[in-house]
């Protein structure tokens, strides 16, 4: 069981990789189509979207597979079929009211979202884009229901796959449609946009079908699994879900961080900026910041947080068999993993911000500069679900809602007075300030919970951080003497000169590493067997 478990989660892993990297990807062509100005349109849809799917899915998919898994496991097949038929109708009837509230709030959303006297975008424009996104609502939560079926029998391939089947489907008719529309119908940029949030609805029905097709393929198994079950518990659904939903709840709060300070950008960024002699790029600047740059940003959050949240079942078990030193240990690793990977990452992109910008976008010193000063909140954006899935571990959930809520507010109050200061610098220092508090006060909760003071993880820090200081330097010099020798003009010169730098930074980086020696304590004895035959340990 544990090698299925291990080869479930790897796929699991993979799948979702490949998908976030899609979701990267298909940037690059649908910005060259729509436009600076109108991915601004694009992303007044999904964050709403993402916020109200949040609550609508409400973790019940997790917390689901959780008690299919516990059940199943001793031999009582008829309790997880049971809360499948009531979950899923359960799932239908949240994600369709979801779907009336957010299709109904679109113009009220809209009228505080847009300044009264915007000069790109309408109430119109903005409420219509919301709407059509909405219908994703009425399949989504139901298709995430039934993926956490499949998980609690330890069975992670349709959700590996559908994962990236609704990706590629959400894309494909993205893009297709929105060529369609200005090439083909000669239709404005802003109707494209309408197709291209219409997207998310269309992948779920692909996700949707190729649930459909596992279910067909394994329904034969899972029937035989019912006749020889064991006799059902009798577990009352009222008494089950009152226990899913005290499970869900930081779950939900986890995955709706990052939308939430989108959202408090999205509420306040236009109306904060109305006196700033900046005030009619209002629209551009908010959507590089929520959407060409939030993207790249979150590149170095989805390499590190992958590795490291694999290490928190480790630190479940360890806090639950009262076994101290194995868990400072885990812990100490998770963190020296996480800031190993996510500083070059940073790092790097920062020093390269402007052949990044141009590779996905254009040429422009406003979004590069604005990528530059966002990228470090990568650092806070890994360390802060870290932070909670360990308090989660330890059983200190409620926790991650105070601190995260206490982040928020910090957010909504300075983000006004910080953009009349800086502009779009203002909002990044109020989601740096949010988050930095947020952060701390889990990393707070979980040195008083378990006694953990490590000397080891200080000392490893501030290697890494040296470390980092010679790829900054390295990275820098490199670019600046290319730079007078050959200056990128094309897309595909600009990504020539990132793959060049890319290779110098990662070379010097990983020499450091493995001479240190922080590579082999980090990846275990594999490594180590290599690096001995250079008589490095």
């Amino acid at each position: 069981m544990s090698a299925n478990f291990l080869k479930g989660t790897a796929i699991l892993t993979i799948g979702l990789f490949l998908s976030k990297i899609l979701g990267v990807i298909y940037v690059i062509p649908f910005y060259a189509m729509v436009g600076e100005e109108n991915t601004t349109l694009y992303q007044y849809a999904y964050i709403p979207y993402n916020l109200m799917l949040a609550v609508a899915i409400s973790g019940a998919p997790i917390a689901f597979s959780k008690f299919v898994s516990r059940y199943n496991s001793v031999g009582d097949y008829k309790t997880g079929r049971k809360l499948l038929k009531s979950g899923l109708l359960t799932m239908l009837v949240t994600g369709f009211l979801s779907f009336l509230i957010l299709y109904f709030l679109a113009e009220p959303l809209a009228r505080i979202i847009i300044k009264p006297d915007d000069k790109i975008f309408t109430v119109e424009d903005v409420r219509d884009v919301i709407r059509w996104v909405s219908f994703a609502l009425i399949v989504v939560p139901f298709m995430s229901l039934w993926r956490g079926f499949f998980q609690g029998y330890h069975y992670m391939m349709p959700t590996a796959v559908s994962q990236l089947i609704e990706q590629i489907v959400r894309i494909a008719f993205l893009l297709v449609g929105a060529y369609v529309v200005i090439n083909l119908l000669n239709g404005s940029p802003k109707v494209a946009i309408q197709v291209a949030v219409l997207s998310a609805f269309v992948g779920a029905l692909g996700g949707l079908a190729i649930l459909s097709y596992f279910w067909r393929k394994k329904k034969p198994e899972y029937n035989r699994l019912l006749e020889g079950s064991q006799s059902s518990h009798d577990v009352g659904l009222k008494d089950m879900y009152k226990e899913i939903i005290a499970y869900a709840i930081p779950v939900v709060f986890l995955g709706v961080a990052n939308p939430l300070f989108q959202f408090v950008d999205l509420l306040t960024f236009n109306r904060a900026m109305i006196d700033s002699v900046n005030a009619i790029k209002s629209n551009t600047f908010l959507g590089i910041l929520n959407f060409q740059a939030h993207k790249l940003v979150m590149i170095p959050v989805m390499l590190a947080t992958g590795f490291s949240m694999a290490l928190i079942p480790l630190i479940t078990k360890y806090f639950t068999t009262d076994e101290h030193k194995s868990l400072t240990r885990t812990l100490d690793q998770t963190f020296q993993l996480l800031l190993f990977l996510t500083l070059p990452a940073v790092i790097g992109m920062t020093v390269l911000a402007r052949e990044l910008y141009y590779v996905f976008y254009e040429p422009s010193k406003i979004g590069s500069d604005i990528l530059a000063h966002y990228l470090p909140v990568a650092i806070l954006f890994s360390l802060f679900p870290v932070t909670a899935a360990i308090l989660q571990g330890i059983n200190q959930q409620k926790w991650i809602i105070l601190n995260l809520l206490i982040g928020l507010l910090l957010k909504l109050a300075l983000n006004i007075p910080f953009i009349h200061l800086w502009e779009t610098n203002g909002a990044i220092a109020a989601t740096i300030v949010g988050y930095t508090v947020a952060t701390g006060m889990n990393i707070w909760v979980m040195a008083i919970t378990l006694n953990y003071h490590s000397q080891l993880i200080i000392r490893r820090i501030g290697w890494i951080s040296l470390m980092n200081v010679a790829l900054f330097a390295v990275a820098w010099v490199s670019r600046k003497l290319i730079l007078l020798v050959w200056s990128p003009d094309t897309k595909l010169e600009a990504l020539l000169f990132l793959f060049i730098i890319a290779m110098i930074g990662g070379a010097v980086y990983a020499y450091l590493g493995l001479r240190s020696g922080i590579a082999q304590k980090l990846f275990g004895a594999r490594l180590t067997k290599y690096t001995k035959k250079f008589g490095w340990t």
